[in-house]
């Protein structure tokens, strides 16, 4: 559980996320523990704090009803509610924090198989065909997979508090440096954690870095930036069109995804098959947005079209 709510004052109840509870002194937690419930159920919760050997805070019940939706949640709904925990532990321990866009997501059992099986038949037809020059698909696909590193160029923000150049030097001295995935960052933002919210300072790479309350941006408060610094944007997508041109968030009706460079290889990544793959996803990616030439749609560019700068969480079919 990620939230419980506090019945201490049972005329003013409160709704703590793990985050916040465990900031208030100690004092206050042990008044406070007592009276924890379920936000869903409102069977007695608990709180556990955090463990020396690194085990998050996290609040728990052993009297859940038996509907109650926090009673056995799926195995997806368990990885993203770690997630958000360890990030929000992640905001308590860490002075900032580095996104490692090079770390590669944890896919399922099912998606890696079909991966091997279409590598090997691949390298089955390979072996008795003789080459041919590549389709234009082709052709768009690699150069999807091998994004040009040059059209787009930092710019920071005017404004030092949100982005400041660090002239690639290395953090030093006891400063705490965290290294998370984009994976990790978006479940736990679907799930609530605090990390749009903070003030860590968050590294898009050696030189460049921001406030998380500043970098991370949910698509419907997608706004084009004067100099078109990036953002982490991140939601959940609405649904793509049949020609696999643009990505509708369904967070806000005048923001495009544009993917036509990218739509096979991106596909390929993620593990999705069709269209219907897309609905419900959750989508996290580090782009810059800017207005359309009538002014009336903005557009969030993948940085580079780099596929490692975006990360796409589709919907189990339990879900």
């Amino acid at each position: 559980m990620l939230d419980a709510i506090c019945l201490f004052d049972e005329s003013n109840p409160v709704t703590y996320s793990v985050f916040k509870f465990q900031k208030l002194s100690d004092t206050d937690i042990e008044k406070y523990r007592q009276t924890l419930v379920c936000p869903a159920c409102a069977g007695k919760a608990y709180y556990r704090k955090a463990s020396k050997d690194g085990k998050a805070a996290c609040f728990g019940s052993r009297y859940h009803q038996a509907d109650c939706r926090e009673f056995k949640p799926s195995l997806a709904k368990e990885r993203e509610e770690l997630h958000a925990i360890e990030v929000n532990q992640l905001l308590v321990d860490s002075d900032a924090m580095i996104i490692d866009f090079s770390r590669q997501p944890r896919l399922s059992r099912g998606i890696v198989n079909k991966g091997k099986q279409e590598r090997a038949k691949l390298d089955k037809n390979a072996q008795i065909q003789k080459p041919e020059p590549a389709s234009m698909s082709e052709s768009e696909a690699k150069a999807a997979d091998k994004p040009s590193r040059s059209p787009d160029t930092i710019v920071p923000d005017s404004d030092a508090s949100e982005a400041e150049l660090r002239g690639g030097q290395t953090a030093s001295g006891e400063k705490r440096i965290a290294k998370e995935g984009l994976e990790k960052l978006l479940h736990s933002l679907m799930r609530g954690s605090e990390l749009a919210e903070s003030d860590l300072w968050v590294y898009t790479d050696e030189k460049y870095r921001w406030r998380a309350k500043n970098l991370f941006v949910n698509f419907a408060d997608a706004e084009p930036t004067e100099t078109g610094a990036p953002r982490m944007y991140w939601g959940t997508i609405s649904h793509v069109d049949k020609e696999l041109l643009w990505l509708n968030p369904a967070d806000s009706k005048d923001v495009g995804i544009p993917i036509d460079k990218i739509a096979t290889p991106l596909m390929h990544k993620f593990g999705l098959d069709e269209r219907r793959d897309f609905e419900g996803a959750a989508i996290i990616l580090f782009g810059k947005c800017f207005w359309n030439k009538a002014k009336n749609r903005k557009i969030i560019q993948l940085w580079s079209n780099d596929l490692n700068r975006i990360f796409i969480s589709k919907l189990e079919e339990n879900e």
